[in-house]
């Protein structure tokens, strides 16, 4: 494995709405260096790398003059795509992944299969409207985004929690953790790990 073809992957992304631009290694150590603008995203997208051990590197403008979602969106949009990319055929790789992170009074449980077919499961009790200037749905809209364009099965549930900060911390930390085991190439794994032979 110490040989292994490394999994890295860049996006860049520009519309009349947005520039995004996204580094992923799926080997790394957690380092990161994220600026979106939006200061709590940047906050849960560090979270993302470095509990997932994920190189990452997000620059991203948008027009956040509007709001928030177009940014958060296409961030989504380029880190799904990176991982789909990074990943390749996902031979030798685990394919699933899940995690339960605690939060204070909070719990995220999260579960991912690269699967090649996305869909996404989001069962979260967000208390208000808003966390500072964020609203609290875009992390809904963002793990949409990602599952889709890394063609993923993720489904997010938290069963309790009460601070929204710690609710959406959770959730990414959660996320970071459950890639990480997804990808992670195990030398048992000699194939696809399919019955069908792909994914």
């Amino acid at each position: 494995m110490t040989n292994a073809k490394p999994r890295t992957a860049a996006i860049d992304r520009k519309t009349r709405e947005t520039s995004i631009a996204v580094s992923l290694d799926l080997d790394g150590a957690g380092e990161t260096a994220v600026n979106t603008g939006i200061g709590f995203f940047d906050h849960m997208l560090d979270h993302l790398g470095r509990h997932g051990l994920l190189s990452l590197k997000v620059q991203a403008t948008g027009d956040s003059h509007v709001d928030f979602h177009h940014t958060v969106e296409d961030v989504g949009i380029c880190l799904g795509q990176a991982i789909a990319k990074a990943v390749g055929d996902k031979r030798g790789i685990r394919r699933y992944g899940w995690a339960s992170v605690p939060m204070e009074e909070t719990l995220a449980n999260v579960a991912v299969d690269l699967s090649g077919r996305p869909f996404v499961v989001f069962n979260v009790p967000f208390a208000t409207h808003k966390i500072g200037q964020f609203d609290v749905e875009l992390v809904e809209e963002f793990c949409r985004a990602l599952a889709n364009n890394a063609a993923l099965n993720l489904h997010i549930n938290v069963p309790y929690g009460g601070n929204d900060h710690h609710v959406a911390e959770a959730i990414f930390k959660s996320l970071g953790q459950a890639l990480r085991a997804a990808v992670t190439r195990d030398a048992r794994v000699t194939d696809v790990p399919s019955t069908k032979g792909t994914l």
